[in-house]
């Protein structure tokens, strides 16, 4: 074998393809990388995953998957050497570059990474670690590009429903047994009622045209604010309790938790335009059945603003990729 390097006479990734169609999404994915980003005021080192496509013209073969990596290695490079930024920033720097380099006209990136965050227990302030997701991801044409930040965080909803059922049980049988109607209201009120637990993950994205920065830590606590209760890896008994009688005074569904995440984002970001984006999931995973639940809205915010406030329901809701597409 030669050790010098040879010379290509052809590149097969610009030859014309077989059948001749173009591709809406052609890349990379699956990628490790470690990166370094600000969040919460400090700077931090994560193991990451990335992804970054590109559309593909009906003449082109391929395309070059190298470059991806090498567009995406020199957005990481300049930030671990430079200054850390926000994940939906470097998502968006990465985007810029593949789309320039393969000559696309629509590029997207997005990153995926968790991360460890020291908590505290609620009631014996006992230090636990939690993960958290974070997610940037960002969308380019030539001179122009938009982005969105996002979180996931994991929680529990206790169940409305059977919750209900069981309260009705518990007011017959009390009543049974001599209690007046103002009695059983008392021993209701003061009793948390039983009911089945789901653990649940929330995901919420959000994304503003003007570019502007939306605190990811934010976001984690409007996620967890909008299920039945936070939980935690370690819990002493004392945690225990607190977060038992939280959720179930607190019962909600699933589709509750995805309507209380919007109305979370409404009230903590006033100054975010109508026609910012947010994207608001969560999947509960079922005790008593053997399926899973989930709900979730998206589009633009201010839709939903008009929404809450009354207004008429949207008849279509924009997705995430058609928005950061931009205006067409």
């Amino acid at each position: 074998m030669t050790s010098h390097p040879i010379e290509f006479s052809e590149d097969l990734q610009d030859t014309s393809p077989a059948t001749r169609i173009g591709l809406s999404r052609a890349g990379v994915s699956r990628s490790a990388k470690a990166i370094r980003l600000a969040f919460g005021g400090a700077e931090h080192y994560m193991d990451a995953t990335v992804e970054c496509v590109v559309d593909l013209d009906p003449d082109q073969k391929g395309v070059h998957m190298s470059r991806f990596e090498e567009e995406v290695n020199e957005a990481i490079d300049a930030v671990l050497i430079g200054e850390a930024v926000a994940i939906e920033a470097l998502a968006e720097n990465i985007t810029r570059r593949v789309v320039e380099r393969q000559g696309a006209l629509r590029g997207m990136a997005t990153i995926r990474a968790r991360y460890p965050v020291e908590r505290r227990t609620p009631v014996t302030d006992v230090a636990t670690q939690e993960m958290y997701g974070l997610i940037g991801t960002a969308a380019a044409r030539p001179g122009a590009s938009r982005r969105a930040v996002g979180v996931s965080a994991q929680g529990m909803n206790a169940c409305p429903c059977a919750q209900g059922l069981v309260r009705e049980q518990a007011e017959a049988a009390l009543s049974d047994d001599g209690f007046t109607p103002e009695e059983i209201d008392r021993i209701v009120a003061r009793v948390p009622i039983a009911t089945h637990n789901q653990r649940a993950r929330g995901t919420l994205i959000v994304g503003s045209p003007d570019g502007r920065d939306v605190p990811a830590d934010a976001l984690i606590q409007i996620v967890e604010d909008g299920m039945s209760s936070e939980i935690y890896e370690l819990l002493k008994r004392p945690d225990e309790l607190y977060v038992v009688d939280k959720a179930h005074r607190r019962p909600r569904f699933v589709e509750d938790s995805v309507r209380e995440m919007v109305a979370g984002v409404i009230a903590r970001f006033p100054d975010l335009p109508d026609d910012a984006f947010l994207s608001a999931h969560q999947e509960n995973y079922e005790t008593i059945h053997t399926h899973d639940v989930e709900a979730e809205r998206h589009g633009v915010l201010g839709e939903m603003r008009a929404e809450v406030a009354g207004g008429p329901h949207a008849a279509r809701h924009l997705t995430l990729p058609e928005w950061l597409d931009g205006p067409t």
